[in-house]
């Protein structure tokens, strides 16, 4: 009796444990994010340029796209986005983005997907819960390196800059045809209740789970106002 109880014991703990884990997934979401962020932005020169990190009405990251995915050709991942309000970056919005061209250098890898919305059109789909890519906002992939080159146009020719990193290499991503719509589970894990993009990106409450997230973003902005 005692050797079927140990067993069934420590499978119970193991699932307990397991379940702990995922009850904070929301939460390592955002400090993923801030992972990626820090991680991106101290790379030396690379990273996304002062300037267009200090022209970023939102910002999103997306950590780790699934690998799977992309081997079968359904690209998919969740992310967290914030956008600057009058008290600083707004709560994290928790999003998933899916399906769309992705470009032949992620090949089979799983990456890190950064995406800056650049004007406040482009923030008007970002509030509305759900938008396609290259169909609902035009989308480029953006410059990379320590300062823009004085002849590009950035400013000027998409609502939103894709990048990403794949085996520590960053580049600017072509990205069109993904849709990005609410992650409503984990709206719902990290806040307890729901409540829409609108809400959430227009609020700078600052919850303790979301500081490392706003905390690199607060950080980078300020240098790239210099």
């Amino acid at each position: 009796m005692k050797k079927i109880a140990l067993p069934l014991l420590v499978l119970a703990f193991a699932t307990s444990a397991f379940g702990g884990d995922q009850d904070n997934q929301a939460a390592n979401r955002v400090k993923a994010a801030s992972t990626v962020l820090e991680e991106i932005q101290t790379a030396p020169d690379t990273g996304i340029p002062d300037e267009v990190m200090g022209s970023a009405e939102c910002v999103a990251v997306v950590p780790s796209m699934l690998k799977a995915g992309f081997m079968f050709g359904a690209q998919y991942g969740r992310g967290v986005a914030s956008c600057r309000t009058a008290k600083g970056w707004s709560d994290p919005a928790f999003f998933a983005i899916q399906g769309g061209s992705f470009g032949l250098q992620i090949g089979g890898q799983a990456v890190d997907l950064v995406m800056l919305i650049m004007n406040h059109k482009g923030m008007e789909n970002l509030l509305n819960s759900k938008f396609k890519l290259g169909a609902d906002a035009t989308v480029a992939a953006g410059p990379v390196g320590r300062h823009a080159a004085a002849d590009t146009d950035w400013k000027m020719r998409a609502q939103v800059l894709s990048y990403s990193r794949a085996r520590g290499v960053f580049a600017g991503l072509e990205l069109n045809g993904a849709v990005v719509k609410m992650d409503r589970e984990s709206t719902i894990e990290f806040y307890g209740h729901m409540q829409p993009f609108s809400t959430t990106l227009d609020n700078a409450s600052s919850p303790a789970a979301a500081l490392p997230f706003l905390t690199s973003l607060s950080k980078w902005a300020k240098v790239a106002s210099k």
